[in-house]
């Protein structure tokens, strides 16, 4: 029996991986930084610790990573309270899943940039657990920041759902044994490898609702690797 659903925020409800790159990028030509094309895709999942050092030592921004961290989320902040970039479908979505279980939130975001989210969507009171990756030992692809939110649900991981966009992020809510629904992000598609660890693969959340959560709490084929 599902004791719980979890959704990824980036990608999933909020359709942010442009904004972050277009932040992250023109911060890093202004401060004389080397970006590349792989800066992104490699950031994916990464918590604000993780992204702001690599910044710092990959991209090479002279700040220190806090700084960094600091000025990214502040251009965030402003972008999300002028125009927040729902995803269509995902309001009403969250709104479906929430008559039937308790939910949570587990994102790679910075935690006010999480709140900020939910807030200005109406969504705050539709969870019950939020958790940033900052706040456990270690971002996506590691299992943490959904072992925390089922942890703050009081559910089994094995017991619970992953809605899940990307392929860090479904590497992680594998990795806590969560049965997990893949959204694919159009603009950084999962490999075919990555999807495998899903039970159900949609292609918007607008199909999202019960039965399809219910449908991924099927008995999983073991992968070979």
């Amino acid at each position: 029996m599902i004791e719980a659903v979890v959704f990824d925020l980036d990608g999933v409800i909020v359709d942010s991986e442009e904004a972050w790159d277009e932040v992250r990028e023109r911060l890093a030509r202004e401060r004389g930084g080397r970006w590349s094309e792989r800066a992104q895709a490699d950031m994916m999942g990464m918590s604000s610790i993780e992204w702001s050092r690599y910044m710092h030592d990959v991209v090479g921004l002279p700040e220190p990573p806090k700084e960094i961290n600091r000025e990214v989320v502040r251009h965030m902040l402003d972008r999300y309270s002028r125009d927040l970039p729902l995803i269509d479908g995902a309001v009403d979505a969250v709104k479906r899943l929430a008559e039937h279980w308790p939910l949570g939130v587990a994102s790679s975001s910075n935690r006010e940039l999480i709140d900020r989210v939910l807030e200005v969507s109406g969504l705050t009171s539709y969870f019950q657990a939020t958790v940033s990756s900052e706040e456990v030992a270690r971002g996506k692809p590691a299992p943490d920041v959904y072992l925390e939110a089922a942890r703050r649900l009081g559910a089994e991981p094995a017991r619970s759902v992953a809605i899940e966009d990307s392929a860090n992020g479904i590497r992680s809510a594998h990795a806590a044994g969560m049965h997990v629904v893949a959204i694919p992000n159009r603009a950084f598609a999962p490999p075919a490898d990555v999807l495998t660890q899903a039970e159900v693969v949609l292609h918007s959340i607008e199909e999202l609702d019960p039965e399809i959560v219910r449908e991924a709490e099927r008995p999983s084929i073991p992968s070979n690797g």
